[in-house]
């Protein structure tokens, strides 16, 4: 940490509700000048409410914040931006206009300032995105809109956008969620270049891997209020019972023996060149494919799911040929899918938690041509119990709830009916440990009679959950292994080394 400890951000008292929802408790915080403060807290701990009080997106109920000594109460993002507090959101979607380009997104901040140019040309807009690029190494094409991007270039866009400011503070809410690792180790060492120079910086994230890398000194929230404080080197059990209220086991897992084949794959080609391979997923059986990104797992998914069509092969749904025309067709099959993207794939931002569960169900809650809410408020409250979803009711807005809440209401959805094959693409994106203990322990109830598929990229993550993982290179499977006894330096081997790929079932 930086030897000046002068606090640039004080906090005290903050407190934020929202109606019965008690979101922010007299919370006092002070985040130093040259530190990495993590930000540490189970889902609806309320740390990025916190956060979107420190950058103008809401106003606090009561308590003060000072920047450098000077008390501010921040009416806007752009007033908090002006006073040198720039913020990357747990949510991607909150840090782009996707309907604008890359370009445009990357100079937003000039565009958007009241007293910047009335006019900018394109050149200049270009020659501006470039430079931001440069920060992270990006090579992203500037005249695209942003919609057309993926989710992990969405998030490098609006990282690169705050890393262009000076800021005084820099919030970066799981920043690396949707990264590859090699764009990750970019990125941390941007962040400790900032450190060095003196920025403060509060570093939102579940990935312990990244506290223990980044972090000089972490905050533990729970159920709104300050709970505890640690310095590195951290003791991560006890941040862990700080933060849910209890030790997490971690014994070793006994992998579940796959029932009859569900799903069987043969020869499936998913790009041209890509080698050729065969998968067999089996009821009861929980099985995490995993890769680097860019592997080709979404592409699989896509493809099950009825969006894609692969270059070759067969598919086969218990014995009978499945190539699906579309989603809702796949859905008729017994196909389920969460996507990686919940914001623009998943989620109706403008529906509540019950009506975004039921949606792909609304017959099955009908009568005749009428939907009978008391049908659906029972369904979407016995998964909400079920999954510890935490929110004012099922009929409170779906934006009301936590990135990790949010994400167990899309569990939930797939989970009110059966079906043969579910698919579930990096779910525990912005999910604290004892949520994804949550999440595990409900697919675990519920696989009798149906695959499970879970596409993930970090490895401690596949080994809390799986009975088999799966490895995919170059759009390929390369590799199979039983959660007993399993070696992650083979899979990591296998996810980076350069050979060709095996078949197997």
């Amino acid at each position: 940490m930086n030897s000046d400890t002068v606090d640039a951000v004080r906090v005290r008292g903050l407190t934020k509700r929202f109606g019965s929802t008690q979101a922010v408790d007299s919370v006092d915080l002070d985040v130093r000048r040259g530190e990495v403060l993590a930000l540490m807290g189970a889902n609806g701990a309320g740390k990025s409410t916190l956060i979107k009080i420190l950058c103008g997106v809401h106003p606090a109920d009561s308590g003060t914040i000072e920047i450098d000594g000077r008390p501010v109460a921040f009416r806007s993002p752009l007033e908090a931006r002006a006073a040198g507090i720039h913020t990357v959101h747990q949510l991607i979607n909150d840090g782009v206009v996707q309907q604008l380009s890359v370009a445009e997104n990357l100079v937003l901040d000039e565009i958007c300032r009241p007293d910047g140019p009335r006019m900018l040309s394109r050149d200049r807009i270009h020659a501006q995105a470039r430079d931001i690029q440069a920060i992270l190494g990006l090579d992203l094409p500037l005249g695209r809109a942003m919609s057309e991007l993926g989710q992990a270039e969405r998030q490098l866009v609006a990282i690169a956008r705050a890393l262009s400011h000076e800021p005084k503070l820099l919030i970066l809410d799981e920043p690396t969620s949707s990264l590859s690792e090699s764009e990750a180790s970019r990125l941390f060492e941007i962040i400790e270049d900032l450190r060095s120079r003196g920025v403060a910086i509060v570093y939102i994230s579940h990935r312990m891997s990244d506290i223990r890398r980044l972090a000089d000194r972490a905050v533990v929230m729970r159920d709104g209020r300050w709970r505890a404080e640690f310095a590195a080197p951290f003791d991560f059990d006890a941040i862990i019972h700080a933060m849910i209220g209890h030790s997490v086991t971690d014994g070793g897992r006994v992998a579940v023996p796959g029932g009859p084949v569900a799903m069987a794959l043969r020869d499936v080609v998913l790009r041209p060149g890509a080698e050729p391979f065969d998968l067999d997923l089996c009821e009861g059986e929980v099985v995490v494919l995993t890769g680097l990104i860019g592997s080709g797992k979404s592409e699989l998914a896509e493809c099950l799911f009825g969006t894609r069509k692969p270059v070759s092969g067969r598919v086969l749904l218990d014995d009978a040929p499945y190539a699906p025309r579309d989603p809702g067709d796949a859905i008729a099959r017994g196909v389920h899918m969460a996507p990686e993207d919940r914001g623009n794939s998943s989620l109706v931002v403008d529906f509540s938690v019950r009506h975004n569960m039921t949606l792909p169900f609304l017959s099955v809650f009908s009568r005749l041509t009428l939907v009978d809410p008391e049908r659906e408020r029972v369904a979407a409250e016995k998964q909400s119990g079920d999954l510890g979803i935490k929110c004012a009711s099922t009929d409170a807005p779906i934006v009301s709830l936590s990135g990790g809440n949010q994400q167990k209401v899309v569990l939930g959805r797939w989970l009110l009916q059966p079906c043969r094959l579910l698919m579930l693409d990096e779910p525990f994106q912005g999910v604290d440990i004892g949520a994804r203990q949550d999440i595990g322990r409900r697919l675990r109830e519920t696989a009798d009679g149906r695959a499970t598929l879970v596409i993930c990229t970090d490895l401690e993550e596949a080994t809390e959950i799986a009975d088999r993982i799966v490895v995919m290179r170059d759009f390929s499977i390369v590799g199979s292994h039983s959660i007993e006894g399993i070696s992650l330096d083979r899979l990591v081997h296998q996810m980076t080394s350069v050979k060709s790929a095996t078949t197997l079932a």
